[in-house]
This record gives structure tokens, C-alpha cells and sequence, in this order.
């Protein structure tokens, strides 16, 4: 993967707040909404969704920064000596000084175990949430499809009344080691047994149901908090939600994408709420009191006489709640001057009235001429 902060479009000394704005418009470029059938969109979102879930956490970014990506792989910490070297430390000293009691100056070396059952995989799934549901938080139904634990063998992929076995291959090590000779003396290296995968143990008689993968699709459901204040692009990872490995491994996490459907009367600007308010122009000359409809409930404005279309009233703390902070943004209510399209025969001799003694020229100037030309003739 790239550089998360090239990913972002960042400095390295970028801030909390500049992380967020970055990822907010690149998650809008690549989300696969507007990307339809792009799987390079897709996989950069996905890129895009990583990066920023490490960056906007402290610890992390620290810790990626120190070590790069090697070092937010797991839960916590930094990356082990076995992380950056590929093996523990006395894997080093078997390789230049012999393994398997070959001669090694620190006494032998060491019988490595079975590396045991794989994890599984990482799951990736795409959930629509209301717009109110993302201001205000909710709790949510998130169903798919994932490999799971068998009941039928408890995992173990073994069939009724029987047992994996140990590996002859590589004696239930779950490794093959081989030694030659160099300059340096015995180097041993190991591999995971292509026999048993690295489990130490094999199936004789796999089990009916998972045909000894200890695993098998079943259609999942979880309950899944939705914090408030999240918008389109927001991702929730869910630690060992994913898919079961095989033979007991251990689960994968789950990153739920969140897709925030949008609203007919609000739209939204990082935490503030946009909607409108609809008058007449009597309503905009000469004021008036209207109910405003907010998400908690409506409340009653009074516009002032000579509001002019576009004017901006604020109802603080009636906006989004901060999702890594206190509080909420604001209502934003901006005023649309509605223009009449059908006028009765007596509101348009009241208006021309109105213009006229305003010396105002209305129409299109071609009922005036006439006007003047019938009035010469009288």
C-alpha cells in the first residue's frame, strides 16, 4: 500500500483537523456510489479508509510513523523482533550457527511448533444508515454472509468419532527444516509443511458438513453502534467480526463502510445543517413569523421586515454531533423568496400599482407603447 499520508494528500506535520478535511474529499472522489463499476475507485476507497483509521488515531499515526506500516498491523505496540526480522531472534542464531542440535554454540537449537491454524479473513461490507441515524447515533442491523465455526465437528474438521492426526511430514511440527553447509557453518532454514499447512496435524476423515475446513457460510447478523455525527465514508472496525479461519482459527475484524442516504430537507456541512426557509415577497417586505421544522422538534422564527432572499438565520447547537468532540454544530436556515407564476387580474393591477408609484417599469416594455399609442388616439 502507498504512503497513507500521500493517500490523504497530506504533510507528514499535517493536523488532526486536515487529516479529516482530506479524507472527507477524497472519500467523496472515490466513494464506489459515485464510481459505479470502478474496482480501481474501490480498492483506492478502501486504501483511503485504512489510511485515514490510522492517521486520526495518536497512538497509531505514532507508531506508523516510527515503524511504517509493519507497526499498526495488530492491536497494539509497536512491531516485535519478530515483525521486522521475519523470526524471532534465536531464528537468527540458528540460521548462521546451525538448528536441530547442529552444532549451535548456545547449546542447540530450538524445536520449533506448529504455527497453528490461520486467522481469517478480513471482511469488508458497504451499509446505507438515515440521515438521522448518522447525526444522532442509533444501533443497527448488519446482516451478510461469513465462514464460521462448524458445529457439526466443533471446528476441528474431523469427521464423527475421530480426531485429526499428527503430520508424518514434518513430525507435528508444522515446519520442514533444511540444513547446508556454508562459510559460516550449518544454516538451517524452515518453511511451513505443504502436508498439513503449518497445523502439525492432518485429516484422515473429514467431517460431512465442512469436508475439514472447520468452517462453513452461514448468514450472520450484529448489532453494530453507530456513533453520532458520522457521515458517507465513515468506517467502524468491528475486532474478530470477520470470517472464521479454518481448523479453530481465529476470526478476522469487520470494517463496516458507511453510506449515509440523504435528506430532502437538510443537507450538510461538516457539522452545520443547511436547510430553507420559503416566503412570500409580502412575507419578505413586510415580515412574518414562520414554524421552522429542526430534528428536534419545530420552533418558531420571526423574520423581520426587509429580509432579502438568501439572508441566513443560526440556530446554534441545533446541527450534527461532533463525532471526536463536544457538542453539536449549528442550523443554518436561509431564506428562498418564492416569486408568484399565476397572478388573478386584480393582483396584477395591485402590483403594476405598486411599481408605479415606486416609478418602477414592469412588463415587457411592449404594453406600455402600446398603452401610449391607444392614448394618443383617445
Amino acid at each position: 500500500m502507498a504512503d497513507f499520508y500521500e493517500l490523504l494528500g497530506v504533510s507528514r506535520s499535517a493536523s488532526a483537523e486536515e487529516i479529516k478535511k482530506a479524507y472527507r474529499k477524497r472519500a467523496r472522489e472515490l466513494h464506489p456510489d459515485a464510481n459505479p463499476g470502478d474496482t480501481e475507485a474501490e480498492a483506492k476507497f478502501k486504501d483511503l479508509s485504512r489510511a485515514y483509521q490510522v492517521l486520526s488515531d495518536d497512538g497509531q499515526r505514532a507508531r506508523y510513523d516510527q515503524f511504517g506500516e509493519a507497526g499498526v498491523g495488530g492491536a497494539g505496540g509497536g512491531p516485535s523482533a519478530e515483525d521486522i526480522f521475519g523470526g524471532g531472534l534465536g531464528d537468527i542464531f540458528e540460521t548462521f550457527f546451525g538448528g536441530g542440535g547442529g552444532g549451535s554454540p548456545f547449546g542447540g537449537g530450538r524445536q520449533r511448533g506448529p504455527s497453528g491454524p490461520p486467522r481469517g479473513q478480513d471482511v469488508e461490507v458497504i451499509v446505507d444508515v438515515d440521515f438521522v441515524q448518522a447525526v444522532f447515533g442509533d444501533q443497527i442491523d448488519v446482516e451478510l454472509k461469513l465462514p464460521v465455526r462448524c458445529d457439526t465437528c466443533d471446528g476441528s474438521g474431523a469427521g464423527e468419532n475421530t480426531q485429526p492426526v499428527r503430520c508424518s511430514e514434518c513430525e507435528g511440527t508444522g515446519q520442514v527444516q533444511r540444513v547446508r553447509q556454508s562459510l559460516l557453518g550449518q544454516m538451517v532454514t524452515a518453511s511451513p509443511c505443504q502436508r498439513c499447512g503449518g497445523l502439525g496435524e492432518v485429516i484422515t476423515t473429514p467431517c460431512s458438513s465442512c469436508r475439514g475446513e472447520g468452517r462453513v457460510t452461514e448468514d450472520v447478523s450484529y448489532k453494530v453502534d453507530i456513533p453520532a455525527g458520522v457521515d458517507t465514508g465513515s468506517t467502524l472496525r468491528l475486532m474478530r467480526r470477520g470470517a472464521a479461519g479454518p481448523r479453530r482459527g481465529g476470526k478476522g475484524d469487520l470494517y463496516v463502510h458507511l453510506r449515509v442516504r440523504p435528506d430532502e430537507n437538510y443537507t450538510r456541512d461538516g457539522d452545520d445543517l443547511i436547510t430553507e426557509i420559503p416566503i412570500s415577497i409580502a412575507q419578505a417586505a413586510l415580515g412574518t413569523s414562520v414554524e421552522l421544522e429542526t430534528l428536534d422538534g419545530t420552533e418558531e422564527l420571526v423574520v423581520p421586515p426587509g429580509t432579502q432572499p438568501a439572508r441566513e438565520f443560526v440556530l446554534k447547537q441545533r446541527g450534527v454531533h461532533r463525532l471526536q468532540g463536544r457538542g453539536r454544530g449549528d442550523l443554518i436556515a436561509r431564506v428562498r423568496v418564492d416569486v408568484p407564476t399565476k397572478l388573478s387580474d386584480d393582483e396584477v393591477e395591485l402590483l403594476r400599482s405598486y411599481a408605479d408609484g415606486r416609478g418602477e417599469m414592469v412588463g415587457n416594455g411592449k404594453e406600455k407603447l402600446l398603452s401610449r399609442i391607444k392614448s394618443a388616439f383617445h
